[in-house]
């Protein structure tokens, strides 16, 4: 009996959000086509019965691909990884991969979490976000957190773990690039710059669609 094809992965997300840029920047890595929808604030509302079938938390992105429907993006990166067989992306060996995964959630938990009061003010000129002192201690957290990943990159010379480009590096490149686009003052970190200008040099396009585009 012949196998039916499951149609094109779908990725549902505003090309604008942080998190679905990470899961199209990872697409362009492995050279996987895709439809995209836009769906979030000024456009498809995911507050809708339709989206939370999909994700109960409202927000994108979500990947549709065949009977698999997945949220969380730094989830979705690795999924595509594994799915392709990439394992220069997503390590076979253990400790490799655990390292990988270990700044990926580093990235979605401690490094998003510190700059998000500040961000929302500076660059989204959130309404609900405009108190001074919350605003000064965001930019402070998120500083210091950068500082970790400025002597992480010291100690490995290239790439977030080591000498080849990971997942890790596409979810951090995302972070520094929005830590560097952000309006406030910034400490002098020579390796995070050093790390941008490594990633825009790589000959796959993805950092220039996804990651430095004009969009923090």
């Amino acid at each position: 009996m012949l196998a039916i094809p499951y149609p094109m992965l779908k990725v549902l997300g505003k090309t604008t959000s942080i998190n679905v840029r990470k899961v199209l920047w990872t697409c362009a890595e492995l050279g996987v086509s895709y439809e995209q929808e836009d769906w979030g604030a000024g456009f498809r509302a995911t507050n809708t019965p339709e989206f939370l079938a999909l994700n109960p938390n409202a927000m994108v992105p979500v990947i549709i691909d065949g009977p698999t429907t997945l949220w969380e993006s730094n989830t979705i990166c690795r999924y595509l990884a594994a799915k392709h067989g990439r394992t220069d992306l997503l390590p076979a060996d253990t400790a490799a991969r655990a390292l990988v995964e270990q700044w990926m959630d580093w990235q979605a938990g401690e490094l998003n979490n510190s700059w998000r009061y500040a961000f929302m003010a500076l660059v989204r000129n959130s309404p609900n976000h405009t108190d001074a002192t919350a605003i000064a201690a965001s930019i402070s957290n998120w500083h210091h957190h950068m500082g970790i990943l400025e002597r992480q990159l010291a100690r490995t010379g290239q790439y977030v773990t080591g000498p080849q480009f990971t997942l890790a590096d596409v979810v951090l490149g995302l972070s520094a690039n929005r830590w560097s686009m952000t309006p406030m003052a910034r400490p002098d970190y020579p390796g995070v710059a050093a790390y941008l200008e490594r990633l825009a040099q790589r000959d796959n396009v993805g950092f220039a669609l996804h990651c430095r585009n004009g969009v923090a």
